[in-house]
């Protein structure tokens, strides 16, 4: 289906216990099956965004990206707390409002979502590679093995794997045994993956300015003002000096 098609206009997303989000109604049901359904919040699009700043230094190219996602906005909120989405044409590069990624897997094997995941998949191999001194270089296959292994895990313990952990998962790759070197090259500490929350989607302002009503406790000022002005108005009465 391409990037124009009108049949996919509107979806609902619900929040799991994970704290991830999760497609529960979509305006396309024939092309898009909604059981373990992932769709993407702005906070964790962003956490991939600043995950894959590195990999621009060895070959990133953003026409992986923006064709591996929709972009959806948020319409209304529901009474349950689900969010009701919006379909946007606009590039999902571009966008300047909160969004909502979905990534396109109409076609899992070939399609542009798993094209980004190769593309990402080849340049992260290739950045530990040129990063670390291993015996012997890493591998794609090497890389994809280990994190099959731990989605297998969550399919046999009935977890879908939601499609941030997937993406996640290849962009904070560390062979085992080599994390400790990672986290000492980092200047600020390791990543910590967002969580994200339900009162923080949309964002709400809120004035700085609030008036702050006073109590008894902040009287201090007046009564030290009076008790200033009380010394200054007391009567002295002036001493006489001692007869010789």
């Amino acid at each position: 289906m391409s990037k124009s098609s009108p049949k996919l206009s509107w979806c609902k997303a619900r929040i799991g216990e994970d704290m991830n989000w999760w497609v529960s109604e979509i305006s396309d049901p024939i092309r898009w099956d909604i059981d373990g359904l992932g769709i993407i919040d702005p906070k964790q699009f962003q956490y991939i965004i600043d995950l894959i700043e590195p990999l621009y230094d060895y070959g990133f190219l953003n026409e992986y990206l923006d064709k591996a996602f929709y972009s959806f906005v948020i319409e209304k909120i529901e009474a349950d707390k689900s969010v009701h989405l919006k379909r946007t044409t606009e590039s999902i590069l571009d966008c300047e409002d909160q969004f909502f990624a979905l990534p396109d897997v109409i076609d899992e094997e070939k399609g542009p979502y798993a094209d980004f995941l190769d593309h990402v998949t080849k340049l992260r191999v290739k950045m530990l590679n040129a990063t670390f001194e291993f015996a012997q270089k890493l591998t794609i296959e090497e890389l994809e093995d280990d994190i099959r292994e731990d989605e297998n895990k969550d399919y046999m313990e009935g977890r879908a794997t939601h499609f941030f952990s997937e993406i996640t998962a290849i962009l904070e790759y560390i062979p085992e045994g080599f994390e400790a070197e990672e986290e000492s090259d980092e200047d600020t500490g390791p990543k910590k993956s967002p969580e994200p929350a339900m009162e923080e989607i949309p964002d709400i302002e809120e004035s700085v300015d609030d008036d702050i009503e006073a109590d008894d406790t902040m009287k201090w000022d007046e009564e030290e003002e009076e008790e200033e002005d009380g010394q200054s108005d007391k009567y002295e009465e002036p001493t006489t000096p001692p007869e010789s």
